[in-house]
């Protein structure tokens, strides 16, 4: 980033399967508990894969008024109420922002998918119907189609008036999302941004969709341990939703005002496979090249990474892919570095999760202690790295790694560094 300006992290806001808040999302994730249940959202009796990671949220309960509910999507109050606590955390009023010179960058996989299914599903009288009535549906429909309506609802909550921005790369978005937004700072198109990811995607159209592949989980008997990233007995992810939203500030910008800071994001780079829709290379090529490419930008050397925060989805490509990733990219050092995946407690919440991830990392930084992996009791032969099991370990982190793995091919890597290292 030579030239260029820096960008640190000054609050977050996380809504996020156990407990809404960064408070209790922290708790859930370091003390190794699963928040994976039997979907309660619908009746899932018919559907292979019959358990989520879903969210007890009540959005009267977090400021939104009966209007705001009934116009927004469950993945919009979502990112609505992790904008909020996200500026109060970072000790700014909405009227504070510099507005003409704050951006909102918001990532998701599948858009407003639980209102469009709701819709479609009335408007077809439950698929009765070939050719749907409009007259039945809602006046908001049009939002629901439109994913950047989730960037403007974010834009108008926080009154920001500069750059606006959907990133939607699959699995991948929550962490592009944030590294888009650390590039308008950097850039100077922004001072401030806020910026993160959104996913509510249990839903019959989702469900069914993952389980047309056998992508998640059919432990429907033992829900609470169905997630289990590189444990030889795995057989798929638990889908998940939830978001996070971080404030990200130009760093001299921030010490001025006195902010606290979590952490720099000192380097990002995403690349592609154009290789297979859900397929992966088992050499973990492209991951491993956004991963020297996300170091080289942090003027990092690999020997300085202390953690890596896995993608580890709990299906048996990723978990390998990304184990030989890790390997070529850190060389040696990969055999040291602890290295763990949360969605063992969280689920995959697809787009969002990329951002909660990243908000795990900076407390992670924050804190000195590394989240563990939990239901790992069998590893896998292949996959001979350090992925914490079960347990938390405290450990001081000077500069932690964050990766991504989406459908599409989709591979991306983000550095963040304590406060004052990177030089």
């Amino acid at each position: 980033m030579s030239g260029q300006r820096r960008v640190v992290i000054t609050g977050m806001g996380v809504v996020a399967p156990g407990g809404v808040g960064r408070d209790r999302f922290w708790d859930l994730i370091t003390s190794g508990r699963t928040a994976t249940r039997p979907i309660s959202f619908f009746d899932a009796s018919g559907f292979r894969s019959r358990v989520a990671a879903e969210v007890d949220f009540d959005p009267a309960a977090h400021g939104l008024g009966p209007r705001q509910t009934r116009r927004m999507d469950r993945a919009a109050q979502f990112a609505v109420v992790c904008a909020a606590e996200a500026l109060a955390d970072a000790g700014l009023a909405a009227a504070e922002l510099p507005a003409d010179r704050t951006g909102v960058v918001v990532g998701s996989a599948v858009g407003c998918t639980m209102s469009l299914e709701r819709e479609y599903t009335v408007v077809s009288d439950s698929g009765a119907s070939r050719l749907v009535d409009p007259g039945y549906a809602m006046p908001h429909l049009y939002d629901y189609l439109v994913p950047s309506s989730l960037a403007r609802e974010v834009a108008w909550s926080v009154g920001a008036l500069g750059p606006a921005a959907l990133v939607s790369t699959g699995c991948t978005s929550g962490i592009d999302a944030v590294g888009h937004g650390r590039e308008l700072i950097a850039e100077g198109s922004a001072d401030v941004v806020v910026a993160g990811a959104t996913d509510a995607p249990i839903s019959p159209i989702t469900v069914a969709c993952f389980d047309a592949i056998k992508a998640t989980s059919p432990y429907n008997d033992d829900a609470e341990h169905a997630s289990r990233p590189f444990d030889n007995t795995r057989r798929g992810f638990v889908l998940g939703e939830g978001a996070a939203v971080l404030v990200l500030e130009e760093a001299e910008r921030a010490r001025a005002r006195g902010a606290r800071i979590y952490a720099e994001i000192t380097g990002f780079a995403s690349r592609c496979n154009a290789f297979h829709m859900t397929g992966l290379r088992p050499d973990g090529r492209e991951m491993a090249e956004a991963i020297r490419a996300a170091l080289t930008e942090s003027a990092l050397d690999r020997s300085a990474i202390d953690y890596v925060n896995a993608h580890g989805s709990g299906t048996v490509q990723n978990d390998r892919h990304e184990t030989a990733a890790v390997k070529a990219a850190l060389g040696p050092r990969a055999y040291e570095v602890p290295m763990s995946s949360i969605k063992s407690m969280i689920g995959h919440s697809l787009g969002a999760i990329g951002s909660i991830e990243i908000a795990a990392c900076a407390l992670a930084i924050r804190h000195g202690v590394v989240p563990p992996t939990a239901n790992l009791h069998e590893p896998d032969l292949e996959c001979d790295l350090d992925y914490v099991p079960l347990t938390a370990r405290e450990r001081k982190l000077g500069a932690v790694l964050t990766v991504g793995s989406g459908f599409g091919g989709f591979q991306s890597a983000m550095v963040l560094s304590r406060p004052g290292r990177a030089a």
